[in-house]
């Protein structure tokens, strides 16, 4: 009998122990609405159709980067499910999307919903309800704002310090330009258009000659471009997105108008930008860039170049690799699955925007040489650094330094 009473309170201690521990792991594991132990669903808004339906490219090249890591094993054991939903680059459908993905699918977050007006009829609402609205995909200078929008985070370098570096070569290169600037009147086409007037500063007034905005539900631009040119500009400032770029390149050909021309970074796709304007038209054009050019062929033999083509050979093949677009969404995916491994078992909504807020030089695939990812509680503008470019040929050729894009830097 006293050998049974041992086995006994052998046993039972072993079971107590077990238990312990079990109940330890559990409670170590920390979960908010849209992530569990087998899975996180995140959520995903994008103008699959309409105006800006170019950048569609993004969600797709996502969904395939995210089926690629579920099919090596997910995010610590858990695979993503990825929900994404077309707005058209209308806000009103965003807010419907939003609410549909936030209330009625109950993702975890909302990652790299596209376009400034988009998120900017949303970044409210997100905040309220304390989702995250991360990565978004639009520079606007706006997302940098810890503060009052805790919940919003950016990821390309922002739109008006892109348009300072652009203002910085003008005065350097052209100091007497007469210059005339074409813009999308919204959010994002005012930024892009602040910036280039701060860098230009005292001399904006007598420099800046013409300014000349256009409605995303315009079907053409033409007009515009005639107006500007009988100005005599000299350097023009393009803000548009892909469909108005390519018809202002195309334009501009046509009628022989022939300024130094700065192109948004947003819209120096090749496939769906350079090539339907015409290579011959587009010769010469300036913008800049903070990753790797496909048809750039410097990276040829690059490594991350090679495992970007692998990862599209086996999950998006009918990718264009022409399409800058292509190469974002693959930059970007890769940003957020560093914050969610970073995020362990605390699958927290606060902790994804804590992990966000603390990405250390971290260098996805696909970026140029020393251009870095970096966050904190501050500084909530995860790429500040970009390179200048200009078009030749049949691909971009950059030249100088890579440069700080951060306002103020």
């Amino acid at each position: 009998m006293p050998a049974m009473h041992v086995r006994l309170a052998a046993f039972s201690a072993a079971f107590l122990l077990a238990a312990a521990l079990s109940t330890a792991a559990s409670a170590q594991k920390k979960y908010d609405t849209g992530a569990s132990d087998t899975e996180i669903k995140i959520g995903n808004i994008m103008p699959y159709s309409g105006p800006a339906s170019a950048y569609g490219v993004i969600g797709k090249t996502e969904e395939a980067y995210f089926r690629k890591i579920n099919a090596e094993g997910g995010i610590n054991g858990r695979k993503i499910n990825f929900i994404t939903y077309d707005d058209a680059y209308s806000p009103p459908k965003t807010v419907e999307q939003a609410r549909k993905l936030v209330e009625s699918d109950e993702v975890f977050l909302i990652f790299n919903p596209l376009g400034t007006p988009p998120n900017t009829a949303i970044q409210k609402y997100m905040n309220a309800k304390k989702v995250p609205q991360l990565f978004v995909a639009t520079g606007a200078t706006k997302w940098d704002d810890p503060q009052n929008f805790p919940w919003t985070m950016g990821w390309q370098p922002n739109y008006q310090t892109e348009a300072r570096i652009y203002a910085k070569y003008i005065l350097t290169e052209r100091p007497g330009a007469r210059i005339a600037i074409l813009y999308q009147n919204d959010d994002y086409g005012k930024d892009y258009v602040k910036g280039l007037k701060d860098g230009l500063g005292a001399k904006a007034a007598s420099m800046i000659v013409a300014e000349e905005s256009y409605e995303v539900a315009q079907p053409t631009i033409d007009s515009s471009i005639v107006k500007l040119k009988s100005t005599d500009a000299d350097v023009f400032f393009n803000v548009t997105t892909p469909k108005f770029a390519a018809q202002t390149i195309k334009k501009m050909h046509e009628i022989g108008w022939k300024p130094m021309h700065f192109l948004n970074n947003v819209s120096i796709s090749i496939g769906s930008v350079m090539k339907p304007a015409g290579f011959e038209a587009s010769q010469g054009i300036i913008s800049s860039n903070y990753y790797k050019d496909a048809t750039d062929a410097q990276w040829k033999n690059d490594p991350a170049m090679k495992a970007w083509n692998e990862f599209l050979d086996k999950y998006y093949p009918e990718a264009n690799r022409t399409d800058s677009a292509v190469m974002y969404g693959y930059i970007v995916a890769q940003g957020l699955v560093h914050v969610l491994k970073a995020c362990g078992d605390d699958l927290t909504r606060a902790n994804v925007m804590k992990q966000a807020a603390a990405i250390r030089d971290f260098e996805p695939g696909g970026l140029l040489p020393g251009i870095k990812v970096n966050t904190s509680s501050t500084d909530f503008a995860p790429l500040s650094q970009v390179q200048l470019m200009r078009f030749k040929g049949e691909s971009w050729e950059l030249f100088g330094n890579v440069l700080s894009s951060d306002v103020g830097g």
